[in-house]
């Protein structure tokens, strides 16, 4: 085994990510402040149309961040208290805080291996109350869109993708975005199409919603107050962010094919050690994180971190066992994978900015960890 490199290991380095770039990104913001268009300006109706053509959608409207995505999603489709959504038991808590805040219920299901809802277990959770699923693309790997649609459809469900760190993955040939009424993405700048800050995007192929959707991201105004059509949000994408993020997405699609380059070499280096994520024949996963689900997975932390090698603990409470989910009545053991998971999860860097020999020190340590 090589010796292990003293370089440290950042789990995420955005600095870097920009440095390459930072002229383009100046030269955006300056564009914005010239025109001075700094509210619904022209690049975010560009970054609107660039959104539709990688999601493979003829609509895509954009709002102040990935949680309004889902709320504004849900409110324009009508659910509201009394209604049931169902959701994943382990991923962000955006994803079902959208669920509460605008009166419905979230129902929480457990997830299979990968990460994602088991279609089986959605299937059993179905109610006469149940108003739409939310399909979370958890760490950048598309969910069972075909299984989950054929559900759907069966039940008479509206299909939610929550694809917030799964932008530019693709399932069968068909981008994540696209294959449930409508797909919500967030611009966060640790996400994979990150921006300079907080944005979000929803793209859909219904004109009816996303012209619903312009409205309540704007106070249920198209130009003016006297145009008013229903209380809606302020929950604009403002221009600025609008144009840097313009700018990173040139830069989505290589930055995403290293990704799942670093993916492959832990795969390759690290399978007989811990539990790697894999892709599904047909799935084109992107790796926002690089979860392994390892033994001693706190001490295997604390290894790294003396190595000066960054990882991060995801999720590391179950939703179902966060304080604000009491009132949902779920206990310990409700949604044992999802709590497996919880306990033996680790993600390793796998960031575009990492180095062939950062990867190599990764896999040393790991390596050196468990033979010890």
């Amino acid at each position: 085994m090589k010796t292990l490199s003293a370089k440290a290991v950042p789990f995420v380095d955005i600095p870097a990510q920009h440095r390459p770039i930072k002229q383009e990104l100046l030269l955006a913001v300056e564009q914005v402040i010239d025109h001075g268009q700094f509210i619904l300006g022209p690049e975010v109706r560009t970054l609107e149309t660039e959104w539709a053509r990688i999601a493979g959608t003829s609509e895509s409207v954009s709002v102040a961040n990935g949680t309004m995505a889902l709320l504004l999603t849900l409110k324009a489709l009508g659910i509201s208290e009394g209604d049931e959504v169902i959701a994943p038991a382990n991923s962000f808590v955006a994803s079902i805080s959208c669920i509460a805040l605008i009166g419905a219920k979230p129902v929480l299901v457990d997830v299979a291996d990968d990460f994602n809802l088991d279609p089986e277990r959605v299937r059993d959770a179905i109610t006469p109350n149940t108003k739409a699923i939310i399909a979370v693309h958890l760490t950048g790997r598309p969910a069972d869109m075909k299984t989950l649609g054929e559900i759907a459809s069966e039940f008479g469900v509206h299909l939610i993708e929550d694809a917030a760190q799964a932008a530019g993955a693709s399932s069968d040939g068909k981008p994540v975005g696209g294959f449930g009424i409508a797909g919500c993405f967030s611009l966060h700048p640790l996400k994979t199409a990150g921006g300079c800050g907080d944005g979000g995007i929803i793209t859909t192929d219904n004109s009816a919603l996303a012209d619903r959707l312009r409205l309540l991201r704007n106070h249920g105004i198209t130009q003016r107050q006297e145009d008013c059509q229903l209380f809606g949000f302020n929950a604009r994408l403002d221009t600025i962010q609008a144009a840097m993020a313009l700018v990173k997405l040139r830069h989505l699609k290589p930055s995403n094919e290293t990704r799942r380059e670093h993916a492959d070499h832990y795969r390759k280096r690290l399978s007989h050690l811990v539990r790697i994520p894999e892709d599904r024949p047909k799935d084109h996963s992107v790796y926002h994180t690089f979860p392994v689900e390892a033994s001693d997975r706190d001490e295997l932390a604390r290894f790294l971190d003396l190595l000066d090698i960054g990882s991060a603990v995801h999720y590391r409470i179950p939703l179902h066992l966060l304080v604000a989910c009491r009132n949902l009545g779920y206990s310990q053991g409700d949604f044992p994978f999802a709590e497996r998971q919880a306990n033996r999860t680790i993600s390793l860097p796998v960031h575009q900015e990492l180095t062939a020999d950062q990867i190599e020190s990764v896999c040393d340590a790991i390596e050196s960890f468990y033979s010890q």
